[in-house]
């Protein structure tokens, strides 16, 4: 059993490592903290630590550091509640609502969660489900090809090469065009198909190959669940804190890589209280990621939910992690909800 004290001195290893990447000895923290007592007691309730394995002593130093469990304890009951600052707060905003679609929204939240934190961010994109569409165009690219670009009312773009089987005019890609949106204009994803299909019966018959492959394509590209989409930045990040990781970086780059593990986990993580889930080292086994710490929330747009993460060393600044991860998705949310 640890007590209150033995708690204070794991929560203040877990600083001192977190900020000097230096094991942290009871002299150090005598020096550094107000406890009241000897370094002699620190020790003793060190020895405690260590005996709960919630501290470990590297084999080139007296001073210990946190082991996994020592960072989920600190993580799930140690750690303060941090807030942003309101200069980060108008960055944000700022940042965010420069974006001019959907896809440069992700992009640049990406990279600003990444420079907030100095960790690798990672957005997946919502799925389609509940979104409607706003318009389509196509565009004739000759050889019987055609363009298709099917924009969202969130503002995501959609595009897609189709074989037309026909050769059409000018003339004939505007009506079908035309008539395309007269049946799609503010439906759903689900029945953009269906929609789509149902010009057969109201087209020239030269017209008719070139819905049916329009059809064909958009169900096979769009209804896709888009969940499978990740767009990432700040992988530098990793290589600079490569020695955060004892054996080596490599596996942690090559799970990062494997966009369908990493997007499993970061989808199977459940949020606590603060609206993050935190998942630690071995916690995540088998991944590639046993020295790394992964952080994810939650974003919507247009009533889809999707997944904001971070990926990083173990020995990361929790508190001021999971609040910048918290603002980003709560300002994403707010943007997309106001387009």
């Amino acid at each position: 059993m640890v007590s209150q004290r033995g708690l204070e001195v794991l929560r203040v290893i877990v600083q001192d490592y977190v900020s000097s990447r230096e094991p942290v000895g009871s002299k150090a923290i005598v020096d550094r903290h107000q406890f009241g007592v000897s370094a002699a007691t620190i020790r003793n309730d060190m020895a405690l630590l260590e005996e709960e394995e919630l501290i470990v002593a590297p084999h080139t130093s007296s001073g210990r550091v946190p082991t996994d469990k020592g960072y989920r304890l600190f993580v799930d009951h140690l750690a303060e509640v941090k807030h942003i600052t309101p200069t980060q707060k108008q960055a944000i905003d700022q940042f965010l609502d420069d974006s001019a679609d959907f896809d440069e929204l992700l992009g640049r939240t990406v990279r600003l969660l990444s420079q907030l934190t100095n960790q690798v961010a990672i957005v997946q994109y919502p799925t389609l489900g509940s979104t409607r569409i706003r318009h389509i165009e196509l565009v004739s690219l000759g050889n019987n090809r055609a363009l298709c670009v099917v924009i969202s009312d969130n503002g995501q773009v959609e595009q897609k090469l189709i074989d037309l089987e026909v050769e059409l005019n000018e003339t004939d890609l505007a009506q079908l065009c035309s008539g395309i949106n007269e049946q799609v204009a503010g439906k759903l994803h689900s029945e953009l198909s269906e929609s789509i299909t149902s010009l057969t019966s109201r087209v020239h018959n030269a017209l008719i190959p070139a819905v049916t492959h329009i059809a064909s394509a958009l169900s096979d590209s769009i209804q896709a669940n888009r969940q499978n989409k990740l767009v990432m930045a700040g992988t530098a990040n990793l290589v600079r804190t490569g020695e955060d990781f004892s054996d080596s970086i490599y596996p942690v780059l090559e799970a990062i890589e494997e966009q369908v593990v990493l997007l499993k986990l970061l989808t199977e993580m459940k949020a606590d209280a603060d609206e993050v889930a935190v998942s630690i080292g071995r916690e995540h086994s088998n991944s590639g990621l046993e020295q790394a710490s992964l952080l994810s929330t939650g974003y919507s747009s247009a009533g889809e939910k999707a997944t904001l993460g971070l990926v990083g060393p173990t020995r990361m600044d929790y508190s001021s992690n999971i609040a910048s991860i918290r603002a980003v998705a709560r300002y994403l949310t707010r943007v997309l909800d106001a387009r």
